[in-house]
C-alpha cells in the first residue's frame, strides 16, 4: 500500500475566517497535521501496518497497546475528521431525517446540542477533543477524550462531528478564549451536512 496522503482541505486556507485564521491554518494543517502524517509514515513503514487504511490502523494500534503508532495515527486522522467537521459560516447545512430526530430527542434542538458540545470542548482539561458521537442504539450523545483518544476505537460509536481544543488550534486567533473559540465554532462553522451524511 502507499503512504498515509494528507487530505487535503475541503476549503481555502481563508475560508473559515475570522474564526480561524490563514494564519492557524497554515500552521495547524500544514506543520501539526502534515507533521503527524509524516511521522506515521515513517514508524509503519515496513509493518503491517503498511498495508492498512488510516482507521484501521488507529483501532489495530489501540487493541495492541502500541502508543507510539497509535498517537501519530489517531492524530492524524482526529485531524482529518476534524477539517471535515467544518464549513465555512453559512454553508454547513441542519440536521436532518434520523440525525435532527435523535437530536431533538435527547437536546430539544440543535442550538442545544451545539451548546453542549461547546461546553464539552470548554471542560476538557488539557489538550483534546470534543465529540458528538452516534451510538449502536441511534442515540446520539457529546463527549471528549484526551490528547489523541478518539471514540473510533469504541465498538458502537460512530463519530460525527468534533471539535479540536489542543491549544494550537486556536491559540493564534484566540489566545486564553477557548471557550469563545469554541462557542464560535459550534454555533456557525459546524458541517451538519457532513454530520449527517457520518449517520448514514
Amino acid at each position: 500500500m502507499s503512504e498515509i496522503a494528507l487530505k487535503e482541505l475541503p476549503y481555502g486556507m481563508d475560508a473559515l475566517e475570522p474564526a480561524i485564521s490563514r494564519r492557524t491554518l497554515e500552521f495547524h494543517y500544514g506543520k501539526h497535521h502534515a507533521g503527524y502524517v509524516k511521522t506515521l509514515n515513517g514508524l509503519i513503514a515496513g509493518t503491517p501496518y503498511a498495508d492498512m487504511e488510516l482507521a484501521d490502523i488507529v483501532k489495530a494500534a489501540a487493541a495492541k497497546g502500541d502508543a507510539g503508532v497509535f498517537n501519530q495515527a489517531a492524530q492524524s486522522w482526529n485531524h482529518a475528521f476534524y477539517w471535515e467537521s467544518l464549513a465555512p459560516a453559512g454553508t454547513g447545512g441542519a440536521p436532518e431525517g434520523p440525525l435532527a430526530d435523535a437530536i431533538a430527542a435527547k437536546w430539544g434542538g440543535v442550538e442545544a446540542c451545539a451548546s453542549a458540545l461547546a461546553e464539552a470542548a470548554v471542560k476538557r482539561f488539557g489538550s483534546g477533543w470534543a465529540w458528538l458521537v452516534k451510538d449502536a442504539d441511534g442515540s446520539v450523545r457529546v463527549e471528549s477524550t484526551s490528547n489523541a483518544e478518539t471514540p473510533l476505537t469504541k465498538e458502537g460509536a460512530t463519530p460525527l462531528l468534533v471539535i479540536d481544543v489542543w491549544e494550537h488550534a486556536y491559540y493564534l486567533d484566540w489566545q486564553n478564549r477557548r471557550a469563545d473559540y469554541a462557542k464560535e465554532l459550534a454555533a456557525n462553522l459546524l458541517n451538519w451536512k457532513k454530520a449527517n451524511e457520518r449517520w448514514a
